[in-house]
């Protein structure tokens, strides 16, 4: 006896996001978030009940901070597979700061509100929706696409993706390029000639993240009776010197292209040949320069700082945590001066070293991704952008995986915008949602 075919009803993309949101997923230091295995095993379910395999996959010490990783085999299995990677967990929401209820799922005004709309449930919603669709029509990608909805990106991927690369990297075999968060929206600038001109960035490319921990000894007494130096005075030290150095100007390839691009765009001469030249560039293309304020340069930040216990005691120990963050192309010369900065009364270690990663701009993905955003909006100018921040991109890179930011959206008709990432009241025009899908379904299905 046959079996009846599965029925699988069509996906809406709202609903599926509404739902997501009201998963809370917060990720709080030093790191939990309980509310991703409920959201993971909801995700679970959708894709077995559409006839899928999911795994749902966690840490043995951590079994709430799950992931789910599907493989949907491809009409052409000898091409080269295509990772498709969005976390879960969100970073915390202060209710009392928000006009509604973060984690209500609700649309108003044209917009789906709630902590995630745009960091990243909307691509997760997205994701899932042109997997269910697949399901209900009977149709598919030509090649192998593998996608990992992940925990923990919010802090550094140790239940997440950085995890999965390293227990479980079978999973992700024959994939040669991924794609995430952080680009391929289309926002709407004005040009030198007083014209809109519709843009959109696809990241190539991440600022290193390489924290440091500092920690300074020296012996203990009482506050009445100082000593020279100390624990906290080196510490101080080497913070006032690391934190006031000026890093010189590192422009890699990735971020000239996306200045020099960014400003034929908008009519403006881009002069890159001096410091300033790229300084007043910046400037002048305001915020459709985006993050190359930061990834022009390294930047050495002090977070964190630890000592004492009360006020007539010196301390024997005194810490500090460094956020550092590092362009293309420099590493080497960053790592160099971290010695003399930090000084010899001193110690450092990396808590956190993960390199500048970079994916070629020049190809035929890049191209692909370009002209699903075309296709949907063909007055948009598509150019090449990096990350000041850092993404999951990190880890599934080091697989040898070339990683873009590409989780789309279009303008919104009605002139609403993505809003609230990190900050209060995020949310997301159902329009922008709606076009990003159909950028993302067309990329998948086509490339």
């Amino acid at each position: 006896m046959n079996e009846e075919p599965v029925v699988v009803e069509r996906p809406n993309v709202v609903s599926v996001l509404q739902t997501l949101l009201r998963f809370d997923t917060t990720n709080r230091a030093p790191g939990d978030a309980e509310g991703e295995l409920p959201a993971a095993q909801w995700i679970y379910s959708q894709l077995a009940d559409a006839g899928y395999q999911p795994r749902l996959l966690a840490r043995e010490d951590a079994p709430h901070r799950a992931n789910v990783v599907v493989r949907v085999s491809g009409a052409d299995p000898s091409l080269e597979g295509l990772l498709v990677h969005a976390h879960l967990d969100v970073v915390p929401a202060e209710p009392e700061q928000w006009s509604f209820d973060p984690f209500g799922g609700d649309v108003v005004d044209g917009c789906v509100r709630g902590r995630g709309a745009t960091d990243m449930k909307d691509m997760c919603a997205m994701t899932l929706t042109v997997l269910l669709d697949w399901a209900a029509t009977g149709e598919g990608p030509r090649r192998d696409v593998v996608v990992a909805f992940v925990a923990d990106e919010e802090t550094d991927g140790a239940f997440g993706a950085r995890w999965l690369v390293g227990a479980r990297p079978e999973l992700f075999a024959g994939v040669t390029v991924g794609i995430g968060e952080s680009g391929g929206v289309v926002e709407e600038h004005i040009s030198a000639a007083g014209e809109p001109v519709r843009l959109a960035r696809i990241a190539a490319g991440e600022r290193g993240t390489m924290h440091l921990r500092l920690t300074a000894t020296g012996s203990s007494g009482h506050g009445s009776r100082p000593v020279e130096g100390g624990a906290v005075l080196a510490l101080i030290d080497a913070l006032q010197r690391i934190g006031h150095h000026a890093w010189p100007l590192h422009m890699s390839a990735l971020v000239r292209a996306q200045l020099e691009q960014t400003a034929a765009a908008l009519g403006l001469k881009a002069d890159l040949t001096t410091d300033d030249g790229v300084l007043h560039t910046i400037a002048e293309l305001g915020d459709a320069a985006d993050a190359a304020a930061f990834t022009i340069r390294a930047s050495t930040t002090p977070t964190v700082v630890r000592a004492g216990y009360k006020v007539n005691v010196i301390p024997g120990l005194a810490e500090a945590e460094i956020d550092v963050r590092c362009p293309p192309g420099f590493e080497e010369e960053l790592c160099a001066a971290l010695p003399a900065l930090v000084g010899d009364d001193v110690a450092f270690e990396h808590t956190v070293r993960e390199p500048p990663v970079q994916a070629p701009v020049d190809n035929a993905w890049f191209e692909a991704m370009a002209a699903s955003i075309r296709h949907a909006d063909p007055r948009t100018v598509v150019v090449p952008g990096c990350l000041g921040g850092g993404t999951d991109a990190k880890a599934f890179s080091s697989l040898g995986i070339a990683c873009y930011g590409f989780a789309p959206a279009t303008v919104d008709p009605e002139g609403r915008r993505r809003s609230g990432i990190h900050g209060i009241d995020e949310r997301v025009p159902v329009a922008s949602l709606e076009g990003g899908l159909q950028i993302l379904a067309h990329f998948l299905e086509t490339v």
